[in-house]
């Protein structure tokens, strides 16, 4: 039997904005999440600034070993806003004002000042690039072949992910079940890889992942497991629970 595909996707977030931390990411985890239920493993991800040749450097070096390639920021009117200059330079391709951005962002600002140059850089695509709706703001996000160039804003970003929903080809949805304890998870590393190792085999592969945190004076963990089989996941975390309680700890379903 062949083994069961992966399809990963990569995440480029662009902005100046949040390399210098005024503000805060948010679509990493959203975009993440939108995926696991494509059937798609957000492999990786990198921040780059506003400037060309980090976003084509990490366009092509991203696009080259995934699937799909996402980016977020730097599509909107302002100069500053170089993502689409700097994927098209990336493919190579010159870039165009789109008709049907043109029409749409044209009915958006009829009531609102109007369509004005500076606006219109929000209808400019890289040639043979399709549109992806945006109900919220007018100006649309982008797909060209597998690369979809989204809004930095989350709520807007949001809703152009629902737009693509079922659009592009994954496997099976990820699912995930979660078990804590107030453990420190340095006393059961090698636990966890073992749980991990003695379920390799499971249909589409299983991960274990460990998340520390301090509370109320106390140190615990989360362990998340993870994989595209629910009953593989299932037996896999029971497995990890009764190996914690043959340890001498006391693992707490659902997690802390």
């Amino acid at each position: 039997m062949e083994p069961e595909r992966i399809w990963t996707a990569a995440l480029v977030v662009i902005g100046d904005e949040i390399l210098s931390g005024r503000t805060q990411d948010k679509n990493v985890a959203q975009v993440a999440a939108w995926l696991n239920v494509q059937g798609i493993r957000l492999a990786e991800v990198r921040v780059v600034p506003d400037r060309t040749d980090a976003i084509v450097e990490a366009v092509n070096a991203l696009r080259a070993r995934n699937d799909y390639l996402f980016t977020t920021g730097g599509i909107g009117p302002t100069h500053d806003d170089i993502t689409v200059d700097a994927i098209a330079a990336a493919l190579g391709l010159g870039v165009i004002h789109h008709p049907d951005a043109m029409a749409t962002l044209e009915r958006y600002y009829a009531t609102r000042g109007g369509l004005t140059e500076t606006r219109a850089r929000m209808a400019r695509v890289p040639e043979g690039a399709d549109l992806i709706p945006n109900r919220l703001s007018g100006a649309p996000g982008i797909r060209i072949g597998d690369i979809f160039i989204m809004a930095g804003v989350p709520h807007i970003t949001a809703g152009m992910l629902d737009a693509l929903t079922g659009t592009i080809e994954g496997g099976r949805p990820v699912v995930s079940s979660t078990v804590g304890g107030w453990i420190a998870e340095s006393e059961v590393a090698d636990l966890l890889r073992e749980t991990e190792r003695a379920h390799a085999d499971a249909p589409g592969g299983i991960a274990i992942g460990s998340y520390p945190f301090f509370r109320d004076g106390r140190v615990g963990a989360n362990f998340v497991v993870r994989g595209p089989d629910e009953a593989s996941v299932e037996r896999c975390l029971a497995d990890l629970s009764a190996r914690l309680t043959a340890a001498g700890r006391e693992p707490v379903a659902g997690g802390i």
